[in-house]
């Protein structure tokens, strides 16, 4: 049932049928309501040096555009690069350092995206906290010297540089006739990030076999499709979801697959299975004046 809600709801919100338009449009005065609060709360925010450099990497809408790759290739330009998030799906809470050095902790405690970070950044610090501010302070005391921020543009009270990725999408609404959490307001200064400009994606499959099935529980998984070998067929859960090897063996079985196709966030949780699976291993080529751009703030933010 939750699945088929999360599939709604993406619809709803990214192609919405004529149902869900009408009930789009019967949500504005939320929706004007919302964008009041959210534009005051933004006019009120005073930003504040903490003291680091912090880059922030997000979007304006709900759902995922590819934050954790960005941030990936733009941490490869730095020596002790912290990454700071709020750590969603994770089966903990508070202020927890994933990674210094050594991986510090488990899956259900740091959460997909985080322990991406961990196993994909070796020379990077990675902390969750639903207190952004409090990460960064733990990242400035263990000596990093800058933060990558993911999904941070509404942390308003934080002096950041915002690098902003692009989602189309032909429902304009803020939420909740539609899927942006916030606007670009006026005076604020962003980096666009679009893709095929600023980046290009590039993915490769390990593993590739005759008959695969993909699996994937990311924010609207339809995004795969472009990069997407011949599959057998496609299996989605909601966002974060923790697999059992059970549920993936019962897929197996079913199909008649010869491996299971799941993306790097995905296979994170899934590693210790003792499944066949096909990898999708995505990487960023991104322009130069992105990365110089970003090397420039974080020198002169140190200075």
């Amino acid at each position: 049932m939750k699945r088929l809600f999360v599939r709604w709801g993406e619809g709803y919100l990214y192609h919405p049928s004529l149902s869900q338009k009408l009930l789009s449009l019967s949500l504005l005065p939320l929706t004007f309501l919302y964008c009041i609060i959210a534009f005051f709360r933004y006019r009120w925010s005073v930003p504040i040096n903490v003291g680091i450099p912090v880059v922030s990497v997000g979007n304006l809408t709900v759902g995922g555009s590819g934050k954790t790759p960005l941030v990936i290739e733009l941490a490869h330009h730095f020596t002790k690069p912290a990454i700071v998030l709020r750590g969603y799906g994770r089966k903990s809470s508070g202020m927890i350092v994933v990674k210094d050095r050594d991986i510090l902790c488990d899956i259900a405690m740091s959460g997909d995206e985080a322990m991406l970070y961990a196993k994909s950044l070796p020379h990077a610090v990675v902390i969750v906290s639903e207190i952004r501010e409090r990460g960064i302070a733990e990242a400035k005391a263990m000596g990093c010297e800058m933060v990558f921020l993911d999904d941070g543009y509404g942390k308003h009270k934080i002096d950041k540089l915002d690098i902003l990725i692009e989602v189309i999408t032909p429902n304009s609404f803020c939420l909740p006739s539609g899927p942006y959490r916030e606007r670009l307001w006026r005076g604020k200064k962003v980096i666009h990030a679009i893709e095929n400009e600023t980046f290009v994606r590039k993915v490769k499959i390990q593993n590739e076999t005759p008959k695969m099935v993909l699996v994937t529980a990311i924010a609207r998984p339809e995004r795969l499709d472009i990069y997407l070998p011949d599959v057998m067929e496609k299996v989605y859960y909601e966002d974060h979801h923790f697999f059992t090897q059970g549920e993936l063996e019962e897929i197996i079985v079913r199909s008649g697959a010869t491996s299971l196709l799941v993306t790097q966030k995905d296979f994170v949780k899934m590693s210790s299975f003792n499944i066949n699976f096909s990898i999708m291993e995505l990487t960023l080529e991104l322009d130069k004046t992105l990365i110089t751009t970003v090397k420039d703030y974080v020198h002169a933010a140190q200075n």
